[in-house]
């Protein structure tokens, strides 16, 4: 006899009506009597309606036993391993959603060029704004065009919060031989990812399935982060080194904290992502 008994499938809440996600670190998930618990490290104990949560969000020094992720599983609930307060993501299970409709819809925009061509359109007028006619352009020339305009878009944030910019140069590789402004704005943008990443396979969507970017196992994700860059990632990476020019990396991620909820950006992605990939 299961401790945990499966729900059945017409009760499981649909992803769209599921809570905002859920960050956990230092401490174990474990199933207790019928429910999923937690047990921090803190000694705070409580139990988690794994069938109501969009994704789960296990952080450093988090265990989980079979049990409990078999009740995710079965409860249809993304669990991701990331990293610390949620900023780099390493893995994700299940997808949440009740059947592959997201999917199926996005692998059919992706696949058909002319579809491809207007929801790559429609992100890139995002990106540009009202002002800027994006329908009779080929898609090659508003990459190019986007190019540009993120070029100046750093100019312009060095000159705002009086940060020298020489411009974008950085390799993982290696990685002290970039200046500060530069490691900021790559370990903000990485956070970044991470976020949309876990927002991305939450609603079922494909990561790898991207319509500007293509050949990246995460382009679907670059696509949509690209889009929250001006607002968030890059102007935390610039205020926070305006502010102080000895700021870390850290303190550059503890700013865009503030402003993906400052922005609501939690909130925004899973509608700018439905508007997006609707009417072709």
């Amino acid at each position: 006899m299961p401790i945990f008994e499966r729900p059945p499938l017409e009760t499981l809440m649909p992803a769209r009506e599921r809570w905002t996600p859920i960050y956990l670190e230092h401490g174990r998930i474990e199933v207790d009597d019928s429910s999923v618990k937690w047990i921090g490290a803190d000694r705070t104990v409580f139990r988690l309606p794994v069938a109501s949560l969009s994704v789960l969000m296990l952080g450093p020094g988090t265990t989980v036993t079979h049990a409990a992720m078999k009740a995710c599983a079965e409860s249809n609930t993304l669990v991701c391993w990331v990293g610390a307060e949620g900023l780099h993501f390493y893995a994700a299970g299940v997808t949440p959603t009740h059947d592959n409709e997201r999917a199926r819809r996005q692998a059919e925009l992706a696949c058909v060029p002319s579809k491809r061509d207007a929801v790559a359109r429609r992100m890139f007028a995002l990106r540009f704004g009202p002002d800027v006619p994006v329908d009779r352009a080929a898609v090659k020339e508003l990459r190019g065009m986007e190019g540009r305009r993120v070029k100046a878009l750093y100019a312009e944030l060095g000159t705002k919060y009086g940060v020298t910019w020489k411009g974008r140069n950085y390799t993982p590789d290696n990685w002290d031989l970039a200046d500060g402004i530069n490691r900021a704005v790559s370990a903000a943008n990485a956070a970044l990812y991470s976020l949309t990443t876990a927002v991305v396979c939450s609603l079922g969507y494909l990561p790898a399935l991207g319509f500007i970017h293509t050949a990246s196992m995460r382009a679907f994700v670059l696509d949509i982060a690209d889009i929250y860059k001006p607002e968030t990632s890059l102007v935390a990476a610039f205020e926070t080194f305006g502010l102080n020019p000895q700021a870390t990396e850290d303190d550059a991620i503890a700013r865009l904290k503030f402003h993906i909820e400052d922005r609501r950006m939690l909130a925004r992605m899973p509608s700018d992502i439905e508007k997006l990939l609707e009417g072709s």
